[in-house]
């Protein structure tokens, strides 16, 4: 006897979206475990056997999903970059423009903040002297966008600066956050808040001249208790 025709209750889509969902979930792990992996080992020393130690696999069940290393690094970084994608858009929202610049810059770095701190594989993907070029690329293409905008968003400020001006201004906006990361990076607690603070309380000296936030007359002790943190201890 020949099979019946699919049917409304048995769609022959049925199996395979079950098989589907069950890869989704299995690659979701196995890139779970190479992000534990990698903020453990670095990405050099990583290989696929700890990797699959970590999900709790066998080597050949990873490689049916992926064939190296490189290829999971590449599929974990790609998901982190659209992550971080989301993270600094929403960050520079151009909402955020119209706030005070103690205000902005809560709604601006809290966000990026909370990512590095919630994705530490990123910064061993993204810094790593042996990481595949394609992510490499990636994040140079981003970067390049974060401070454009971070250009636009300084050039609202001061339109008639001329861009030379901007981009200068932009990069060391950049260069101080990238520098501070490190530190936050490497505390938790109270102690992770306090370095968010000062890196705060570093770029709103170096911007409230630049952008004119105070006004005429304001002493410094009503500056400092403007500044970001300043009530928070």
């Amino acid at each position: 006897m020949g099979e019946h025709p699919p049917t409304a209750k048995h769609p022959p889509t049925a199996k395979p979206r079950r098989r589907q969902a069950r890869g989704e979930r299995r690659i979701a792990q196995l890139l779970d475990a190479a992000a534990s992996v990698f903020c453990t080992s670095g990405y050099t020393a990583a290989s696929t056997n700890a990797i699959a130690r970590e999900a709790g696999v066998s080597p050949g069940t990873l490689y049916q999903f992926f064939p190296n290393k490189e290829a999971i690094a590449v599929e974990l970084g790609g998901r982190l970059l659209e992550r971080w994608r989301e993270s600094h858009g929403a960050a520079l929202t151009a909402a955020n423009l119209d706030l005070p610049l103690d205000q902005l810059l809560d709604a601006v770095l809290d966000p990026l903040f909370a990512f590095n701190h919630e994705n530490p594989a990123f910064a061993v993907l993204v810094h790593g002297p042996d990481v595949p070029g394609q992510i490499t690329q990636e994040f140079d293409a981003l970067h390049a966008v974060l401070l454009t905008r971070i250009e636009e968003i300084v050039a609202s400020f001061l339109p008639d600066a001329p861009p030379a001006e901007l981009s200068l201004i932009a990069t060391m906006i950049f260069a101080i956050f990238k520098a501070g990361l490190d530190l936050v990076l490497a505390h938790e607690g109270e102690e992770r808040q306090a370095y968010i603070d000062e890196i705060k309380k570093v770029l709103f000296r170096y911007l409230a001249p630049i952008v004119g936030f105070c006004p005429a007359g304001q002493g410094a002790e009503e500056q400092r208790d403007a500044e970001p943190g300043a009530h928070s201890h």
